[in-house]
């Protein structure tokens, strides 16, 4: 049976249009008509999760609820959100929702285990999300051998994603904290890197960074599809 996807979005808008393609684009459709239905309420006014989380900044979870509200009030029967440190809010959301939502940290770690199996990931995300654990639980659940940044990296990884993506900067004013932050946890036995803040693929697409990832928002995008009720297509190697 076929389902209507809501997404809870706006965390940031950048990140909901990069969810919204990777589900368009992934979904085997041979037409319009073959794509799935799809809400999204892009509420840009959502508090910042990290500094909700680390320093006592505006609670985002009254914006989260009303955007559920309206997603559901439109028909969504599946849920989804295009932010990982949000995920922090999830068991809060869910107690309230009577729909479910597909968690990005779980989706994430199968992935790991499915794509890496025995190699060590490396948790690239924003100190809000580093601090709840959220992806060092799902990992461990999953049996994946993993790595965080250490202080520095995670000051450098801060800087690409708020001063670098969020605020529209040029690539190249971030690539020397983003490559660096890279070489630093491979010289310690990452072997691929999660990309744990939507933000970040859209910087390494910037920057065509080539090293071996698990883009968290694709794996999202995956297996929305598929809980959906339709299939993914499958790449074609030129």
């Amino acid at each position: 049976m076929k389902k209507a996807l809501g997404i809870l979005g706006g965390m940031g808008p950048m990140a909901t249009v990069d969810l919204f393609h990777k589900i368009v684009a992934m979904t085997d459709a041979a037409c319009d008509n073959g794509h799935m239905r799809i809400y999204i309420d892009c509420n840009a006014a959502i508090p910042d999760r990290t500094a909700a989380i680390l320093s006592g900044g505006r609670d985002p979870l009254p914006y989260m609820r009303e955007s559920l509200q309206k997603l559901l009030s439109c028909g969504a029967e599946l849920l989804i959100m295009p932010c990982n440190t949000a995920h922090y809010f999830l068991p809060r959301l869910q107690a309230e929702s009577p729909v479910p939502f597909l968690s990005m940290p779980a989706v994430t770690a199968a992935a790991c285990a499915r794509l890496f199996p025995g190699k060590t990931a490396a948790i690239l995300a924003t100190r809000g999300t580093l601090a709840t654990g959220i992806y060092r639980d799902a990992l461990l659940s999953a049996s994946v051998p993993f790595l965080e940044p250490d202080e520095a990296e995670r000051d450098a990884l801060m800087r690409v994603i708020y001063q670098g993506v969020k605020a529209d900067a040029p690539a190249e004013t971030y690539r020397a904290d983003l490559e660096g932050v890279i070489r630093g946890l491979q010289a310690r036995g990452a072997g691929y890197f999660i990309l744990g803040c939507t933000e970040l693929p859209l910087a390494f697409s910037a920057l065509k960074l080539s090293c071996p990832v698990v883009d968290p928002t694709s794996e999202l995008a995956r297996a929305a599809i598929l809980q959906c009720g339709y299939q993914v297509r499958v790449q074609r190697l030129c």
